[in-house]
């Protein structure tokens, strides 16, 4: 008996005759039961209108077939010949939305990471109100989104917008913030002022697990904060960093809400990033078949940049190991 109590478990379910113990398949099919309605739901959430509007990227599906889409005559690559026709004018509509994005996109992930990560180095120091003033800093990011933006939309306003007022700018001289070219710029900083708290709250999150003992080693070897941040603080927040730029990225070049709710349905051109020029296409000319290809290459870029980026920070990931 003791002898068989001392066997490893693989031993005992060989001495039983090679059958598993009685319960253990139950045990092992449990966490796929459980996760089964999660896939199922997000199946049905994400991966069916997926489809669906891959197949209307094939169509000229317009107002017309409304009723019954799966009726709209066969495009086949017409309408991605129509998006990618950049001597037209839709495609150079949409090659300028493109443009826009990537310059919205980089201001805004560029500005909020700084803000974010100077935050939460601030933030790393014991003082008296540290716990009230990280609470404050995430405010913007626990607001819900529409009433955050309609309150920038109100004072950013010309004549009664608290910004031109807050800047003594009032009259015939007063700046318009959401028409023309201030418009890209009041849109990049909302969208810093709604990201930067994430940005905030995943590097401090990462700070808590550097090691005190590696500061007051640089500290003792002469070096200043400047150095501490560039050579211990950076290299240990590499692996955050490069999950929180690429999230930010993706949220960023997708974002839609921002500028719809700041401007409208129909966005300055300075401004007009690449989901509202998709949002028109599709609801505002009401031609479905090539607001869904338009959808379905900015699939596709976003999942090359994805690739290439996890590409290359895997490859220095293993070249710094």
């Amino acid at each position: 008996m003791t002898a068989l109590l001392d066997q490893t478990p693989a031993a005992r379910t060989a001495a039983a005759g090679g059958r598993p113990p009685r319960g253990r398949g139950r045990r092992i099919a449990l966490p796929y039961l459980l996760l089964l309605p999660a896939v199922l739901l997000e199946l049905l959430v994400h991966l069916v209108p997926m489809l669906v509007g891959l197949v209307m990227s094939f169509r000229k599906l317009t107002q017309f077939y409304i009723r019954n889409w799966s009726a709209a005559p066969h495009a086949g690559l017409d309408n991605y010949r129509v998006v990618l026709d950049f001597d037209s004018a839709v495609g150079r509509s949409l090659l300028h939305s493109f443009w826009v994005t990537i310059a919205f996109t980089a201001a805004s992930v560029g500005t909020a990471w700084l803000f974010g990560t100077a935050a939460a180095v601030l933030m790393q120091r014991h003082f008296r109100g540290r716990g009230l003033l990280r609470a404050f800093f995430l405010v913007p990011y626990a607001l819900p989104m529409y009433a955050a933006v309609i309150t920038w939309a109100f004072m950013l306003q010309r004549d009664t917008g608290m910004v031109n007022a807050l800047l003594g700018r009032d009259g015939p001289d007063a700046p318009f913030w959401l028409i023309g070219g201030n418009s890209f710029w009041s849109l990049v900083v909302v969208s810093v002022w709604r990201t930067w708290p994430f940005a905030f709250l995943i590097i401090m999150a990462g700070l808590q697990n550097v090691p005190r003992d590696l500061y007051e080693a640089a500290a003792l070897d002469g070096a200043g904060w400047w150095r501490q941040f560039r050579e211990v603080t950076q290299p240990l927040l590499r692996p955050v960093n490069q999950v929180l730029l690429l999230v930010l990225f993706l949220w960023t070049f997708n974002d839609f809400n921002t500028p719809y709710v700041l401007f409208g349905e129909s966005a300055p051109r300075e401004a007009s990033l690449i989901s509202i020029h998709i949002y028109q296409s599709s609801f505002v000319t009401w031609n479905f078949g090539l607001g869904s290809a338009m959808s379905v290459l900015l699939l596709l870029f976003l999942l090359l940049v994805t690739a290439g980026y996890l590409a290359v920070t895997s490859r220095r990931r293993h070249a710094h190991a």
